[in-house]
């Protein structure tokens, strides 16, 4: 809180953040606080930052620190936008500096600047500079036999099921599919939610607009990770199609995980 800062001090208070994702929240915001993501990690695999707004964010604007300059991440005007993300480039994936400079306030309201982080590895993330949006964890091009079976071991979640809906949000430039699950067979948490009285799951997942996701019949095996509290998609082939690749694979022993 900025309310515990000594009224005539002039120093940056600083924080460090151990973790590859997580959560700030400064509350009455005042002069400055610098922000150090410092993951504890054995390799600097991670090279990309993503920053998203609490949809309240306000009293505060996020900045960048490179080479001594800072580099304008999210504005107070920014912050309001739902579900608004920026990413940026870490240029030492070990040690990230934000720096928040509070806006100037005329009276004491309470006003709240805080944000969820992830730092992703260079192979979640398209582009150094995915400003306008975001995750580009969802290529839109099909995966091939290996990825597939890979997205089985490695994805957050891995659900069998149809497609109910889908919604484009032009603004946010993010399509969103409504999934009807008939078995959920991992998800690192319950974004897939079985309905009462019902033996069905259903969860939203989201991708690229630029994807051009359409609604189509049949079932599928989706797979995907999960940024922000929010499934993205990865690999989702017609479950026939996975099933045809997997016995082969599993025939040849060339499957790297049972599924």
């Amino acid at each position: 809180s900025g309310l515990s800062r000594e009224p005539r001090s002039r120093a940056v208070e600083q924080v460090h953040l151990r973790c590859t994702e997580g959560s700030l929240e400064w509350m009455y915001p005042a002069r400055a606080l610098r922000v150090l993501l410092e993951p504890n990690l054995a390799s600097a695999q991670h090279t990309t930052v993503c920053i998203k707004p609490a949809s309240d964010f306000q009293g505060a604007s996020i900045y960048v620190e490179r080479a001594g300059q800072l580099h304008l991440v999210v504005s107070e005007a920014e912050g309001a936008r739902p579900r608004h993300v920026s990413c940026f480039s870490a240029h030492t994936p070990q040690r990230v500096a934000l720096f928040l400079q509070a806006s100037p306030q005329r009276d004491i309201s309470r006003r709240t600047a805080s944000f969820q982080y992830e730092l992703l590895s260079n192979q979640s993330a398209a582009g150094p500079d995915l400003k306008k949006m975001a995750l580009a964890e969802a290529m839109c091009r099909p995966c091939d036999n290996m990825e597939l079976l890979m997205a089985i071991c490695s994805s957050d979640f891995v659900v069998k099921g149809s497609i109910r809906n889908v919604s484009h949000d032009s603004e946010n430039h993010m399509s969103q599919v409504d999934v009807s699950a008939q078995k959920v067979y991992r998800q690192k948490n319950r974004i897939f939610q079985q309905e009462e009285g019902s033996a069905e799951w259903r969860g939203p997942i989201r991708t690229l607009l630029q994807c051009k996701v359409k609604k189509g019949g049949g079932d599928f095996l989706f797979t995907g990770n999960e940024h922000f509290g929010e499934a993205w998609l990865g690999c989702a082939p017609r479950f026939k199609d996975f099933m045809l690749v997997y016995q082969a694979a599993r025939e040849r022993g060339a499957n790297p995980c049972e599924f």
